[in-house]
């Protein structure tokens, strides 16, 4: 796999050493159980697979390169590169200004920018408006995209489907960048729904089942699918592609559900004319981490860290798998870790940051399981491994 060239202050020699013992010992063997540092008072358990994965690494060496070979010009980002506040800020102190905020809300105007100017694409992409304005703007859209190839596999995955007559299904989160970016590609190719989880499948189940009046449709999913979508005919023949950084074991569950209620509706013999069996559209470093964060809730531990950004939707699919068998704390980075006695994290069902105080147990010896999302840095992870240690001996 492809090397890519980014800053030096996002690296962890010590992470990276592990990384590369653990990819040497394997060889071709996928072995997902984490690795154990013992420091005698504390332990860590750390994930086989986290941080940076292809597509951030890619996105982050065209920005920095582009940011060194072009100081004179105006360089913009039409919103945050990844879901890092480190990074995004760093991006900023550089000069860098962006354009939107994730949900898609103008920082920007338009006419500030002409075609003397950079944009950079980020790496979940951009919708066809967008991309439209950009050209008409005589801004170059090839050279600055850093969208990531997996993003990419999931936009052709949906205009096969698209040119075989089936309905599109995203699942996915209709306000992510990435979502609303492969919707417009996919409305282009056919009609289209985007569905949140396995909640939302039901309530389509239910629908195509004829459980439900086809009416409710326009009212239980308004805003998420495309124009001139008419339940009647629309979800009798139907495909899913998702998010890449979706839960898979969800995108399995609901491509399960669909496929067996429109299975009782038309019969097992005329499946294939209504259902496309396609596989989750995954990227593999979402679906590595997820793997090695189950393996890694396998273990006995008294705490799991997990580090990233809060509007990281990889990231908080990791807290999710790790909430099930630890009191899981979610932290942006060092900082939040105010004290061996307090830890400021944030709470992904009420959406806020929370403050709790005796988060390390008091004694002799604890284990800390540790992780971070794709888009977070090694050296952000290894600043909060030291921060913990230099609490004991």
């Amino acid at each position: 796999m492809k090397k890519f060239e980014i800053p030096g202050y996002y690296k962890s020699s010590v992470l990276a050493g592990i990384k590369e013992s653990r990819k040497l010992a394997e060889g071709q063997k996928k072995d997902f159980s984490p690795s154990l540092l013992d420091f005698g008072q504390v332990q860590f358990l750390i994930a086989r697979h986290f941080g940076f994965c292809y597509g951030v690494e890619n996105a982050i060496e065209i920005a920095y390169r582009t940011i060194e070979e072009n100081p004179e010009k105006k360089i913009f980002l039409l919103s945050e590169m990844i879901h890092n506040p480190s990074v995004n800020l760093d991006l900023q102190s550089r000069g860098v200004r962006f354009i939107m905020d994730p949900a898609g809300n103008q920082l920007i105007d338009w006419d500030k920018i002409d075609e003397k100017d950079i944009v950079l694409i980020p790496a979940f992409g951009t919708t066809l408006p967008v991309e439209d304005l950009l050209l008409g703007k005589g801004i170059d859209i090839k050279k600055y995209n850093t969208t990531c190839p997996f993003v990419e596999k999931v936009w052709n995955k949906a205009a096969v489907l698209g040119r075989n007559g089936y309905t599109i299904i995203i699942h996915g989160k209709s306000k992510h960048e990435e979502t609303r970016a492969t919707f417009s590609r996919s409305t282009q190719k056919a009609e289209s729904l985007i569905i949140k989880n396995l909640e939302e499948a039901v309530l389509l189940s239910k629908i195509i089942s004829g459980e439900y009046e086809t009416e409710q449709f326009y009212s239980l999913f308004a805003g998420k699918f495309s124009e001139g979508f008419n339940a009647e005919i629309h979800l009798n023949r139907i495909g899913v592609v998702n998010q890449t950084t979706m839960l898979a074991a969800e995108t399995e569950a609901i491509s399960s559900l669909l496929r067996d209620t429109v299975e009782k509706k038309f019969g097992g013999g005329n499946i294939k004319k209504h259902f496309a069996d396609t596989r989750d559209t995954l990227c593999y470093a979402t679906n590595d981490n997820q793997q090695a964060t189950i393996e890694l809730s396998y273990n006995a531990a008294d705490l799991a860290l997990v580090v990233g950004g809060y509007n990281s939707s990889n990231t908080s699919h990791i807290v999710e798998l790790l909430e099930k068998k630890y009191k899981t704390y979610f932290i942006s980075d060092s900082d939040k870790i105010i004290s061996k006695a307090l830890i400021s994290h944030y709470d992904i069902s009420f959406r806020k940051e929370l403050i709790t105080s005796n988060y390390l147990p008091s004694k002799e010896k604890i284990t800390i399981a540790l992780t971070s999302g794709a888009s977070c840095p090694d050296s952000i992870v290894e600043d909060v491994l030291n921060k913990i240690l230099s609490f004991y001996k």
